[in-house]
């Protein structure tokens, strides 16, 4: 059992932690509130559970063909594009301004952006449908502890990451945000057409 557990842990590590568009949006927006990167984490977090639900319901490989990926894949550089715009967009908000009451309807926005983020990439997929293979090798001897080390470590990187990121907004001059977000911005832009690219050109 405590083997399965650590399985499951290392699992969800392998799904959080890479440094990709969801962990980059988490950041920018952490720093201006922890609430909200908290909310693009439990967003993600919500798909990753979709997905190791369909492995053992044995679906996941109904996602994985080119119409799906491909639809997958548009979508999902068009949403990377909108997000670095509005990053962009945003880039001179002032950090002060994090100290504003963050309502309901905004930590949905976000959470919901979390979803349809980690939703639209096709290679989660990917990722997903190497854990169903291992999963098929009858290496999941107890499901119960796989799926709780899994939640248990994703759950970990997006409370306590966006948490360190927004603590240390105090070392954050304006100028320094600024170029953050201009980073971040750039960064999701680059993820954006190398998604389209590789869906559509390779």
């Amino acid at each position: 059992m405590i083997l399965s557990f650590a399985e499951g842990f290392l699992l969800g590590i392998g799904a959080a932690v890479p440094l990709g568009p969801i962990n980059v949006l988490i950041m920018n927006v952490a720093i201006k509130n922890y609430k909200s990167g908290m909310a693009i984490g439990f967003g993600a977090m919500s798909v990753d559970i979709l997905y190791f639900s369909l492995i053992f319901f044995g679906l996941i490989s109904f996602l994985n063909t080119p119409f799906i990926l491909k639809t997958l894949g548009f979508f999902g550089s068009s949403f990377l594009l909108y997000s670095a715009y509005l990053i962009f967009k945003n880039r001179n908000k002032k950090l002060s301004k994090s100290k504003e009451k963050i309502n309901k309807k905004n930590l949905l926005k976000l959470y919901l952006s979390g979803c349809f983020l980690s939703f639209l990439n096709p290679y989660a997929i990917a990722f997903w449908i190497s854990i169903a293979s291992y999963a098929s090798s009858g290496s999941f001897s107890h499901p119960f502890f796989i799926i709780f080390g899994m939640l248990s470590s994703i759950l970990l990187w997006i409370t306590l990451m966006p948490y360190f990121v927004h603590k240390s907004k105090h070392k954050i001059s304006q100028k320094v945000s600024f170029y953050i977000s201009l980073f971040s911005s750039v960064v999701l832009f680059g993820f954006a057409i190398s998604l389209f690219a590789k869906t559509f050109l390779f």
